[in-house]
């Protein structure tokens, strides 16, 4: 059973400071053209292009605090030694998730390998990601510095002796996504590598990849409002397993604003007002009608996800985030429920 408990809310900031401060567990957030600046505009009657606030959105980036002042000081980026490429920050608990890539891939070597040519005729495999960062990060507070999910699932697959035939990844950030291509190069594979949004992205990697094929997309978003529905739908056209990161934390803290005609919720889980009523339900009780009702919609997609639904946690017992593991096979589904720690899960029995 999912407990939705409400963290504390520290004071009442501007609407748009609280949207733009919210914690992500990646340690960043979306780029300005995935806020939508224009229709935030039009509803809320604030003018980005003419506020300082732009400059400001990636506060987890440029190291600014959201209370009091805005500061303009951007935080320089920060570079692994080894490579000299760009890392991102992230929290301690960015392992486990790519644990959970790892020991997903390496489970599902025996069936991804009956897609591997040769024989010619075999349709091959791949792995999508639509949130990839640079592929190495810094674990915040440390000098550790870690390969990311890109680079943990290519080295996965290679000791599987089951490779990808292909690999897409995508980051809306340019600097990003030549950085995680270079890396994947120094180990010896080949990528193709995209610097568009998501919603974007997705529709060449659809058509790059072949149908008939097997295939497993992890999508890591900043926050929900990266995690489009559009997306799950158009990945479900293909034979493909998706690894699914659902921000609880952002889900609890901003579902007031989330909820209001045309915001994130519209496209996190289209149509959910017609059938979730918040008027009659507790703020728990909403939140878990709602995804009651995304699962629901996944599960029309012809993707069943699984039962068992890791949440992972902060250093201090905050709930930051679930894993969701959703596939139209069901050996796909076992995999998942022997790779996933039953000490850290729970289940969407609402």
């Amino acid at each position: 059973m999912l407990d939705f408990v409400d963290p504390q809310r520290a004071g009442r900031r501007s609407i748009h400071l609280r949207r733009l401060a919210r914690f992500d567990e990646a340690g960043a957030t979306p780029p300005l053209k995935d806020h939508r600046p224009e229709d935030r505009a039009a509803r809320d009657g604030f003018n980005p292009r003419e506020s300082a606030l732009p400059l400001t959105l990636n506060l987890r980036r440029c190291d600014i605090a959201p209370v009091g002042t805005i500061s303009m000081a951007k935080k320089a980026p920060k570079f692994d030694p080894g490579d000299g490429l760009i890392v991102t920050e992230v929290g301690s608990w960015a392992s486990e998730k790519h644990a959970r890539v790892q020991a997903y891939i390496k489970i599902a070597s025996a069936t991804r390998a009956k897609y591997v040519p040769p024989p010619a005729w075999r349709a091959g495999t791949s792995y999508i990601e639509l949130f990839s960062g640079p592929g190495r990060s810094l674990i915040r507070g440390t000098n550790r510095i870690i390969d990311g999910s890109p680079l943990v699932a290519y080295n996965a697959a290679q000791l599987s002796g089951a490779p990808f035939t292909s690999i897409h990844l995508n980051d809306f950030d340019a600097q990003n996504s030549s950085a995680v291509d270079a890396r994947i190069r120094a180990l010896g594979g080949a990528a193709t590598c995209y610097s568009d949004p998501a919603d974007v992205a997705v529709d060449k990697i659809v058509a790059a990849v072949n149908p008939s094929g097997l295939h497993f997309a992890f999508l890591d978003p900043y926050n929900l409002e990266g995690l489009s529905f559009d997306i799950i739908r158009k990945l479900s056209k293909l034979k493909v397993d998706l690894l699914i990161h659902v921000s609880v934390h952002d889900l609890q803290r901003n579902l007031d604003d989330y909820s209001r005609p045309g915001d994130v919720l519209d496209t996190f889980a289209p149509g959910w007002s017609k059938h979730v009523d918040p008027k009659k339900l507790s703020r728990n009780s909403f939140r878990a009608a709602l995804m009651e009702y995304w699962l629901a919609e996944i599960r029309k997609l012809g993707k069943l996800p699984a039962e068992g639904v890791e949440l992972v946690e902060g250093p201090t017992g905050q709930r930051l985030y679930w894993l969701v593991f959703a596939s139209e096979h069901n050996i796909a589904r076992k995999f998942w429920e022997a790779v996933r720690n039953p000490m850290r899960q729970t289940t969407m029995d609402f």
